[in-house]
């Protein structure tokens, strides 16, 4: 692999992250807000359960002390491009201020959890909703 296009695959999971981190913290406003407001799409359970997921594995992840795969992945596609963590490309250097802070780890593992706790709450509150059948396509 060459280094510049270890540094564009560096990129793209970068944008990964940031688009599962936008999904999470997304998800997680629109389901108090849809709940109130009565959106059908905030229980479907595809999404739900996808999300819930997401949040358990984050907050493991920092009970156990341990970066996030695609943390660890890009920072090796960075090195293997021959470039300096967070300082090359404009894509890097945005959206890890968007999704990277700097704070001690306990505190991490403090708002992992309670974000956890508070996905966990949310289903509880407004459990998702398996779809049923449609008519027309063997549904009742």
């Amino acid at each position: 692999m060459t280094p510049a296009l270890a540094a564009l695959l560096a990129d793209a999971v970068l944008v990964l992250h940031a688009g599962v981190v936008a999904f999470v913290v997304l998800v997680a406003l629109a389901v108090p807000v849809g709940g109130v407001r009565g959106w059908r799409w905030v229980r479907g359970y595809a999404l739900r359960s996808v999300r819930l997921a997401l949040a358990l594995v984050i907050a493991l992840q920092a009970w156990l002390g341990r970066l996030c795969p695609l943390t660890t992945w890009e920072q090796a596609l960075r090195t293997r491009g021959g470039q300096h963590t967070y300082s090359e490309s404009f894509i890097q250097y945005w959206l890890s201020r968007l999704i990277f802070l700097e704070a001690p780890w306990w505190l991490f593992v403090l708002g992992y959890t309670l974000f956890a706790g508070l996905v966990a709450a949310g289903w509880w509150r407004w459990p998702p909703r398996r779809r049923k059948g449609r008519p027309g396509r063997g549904g009742r």
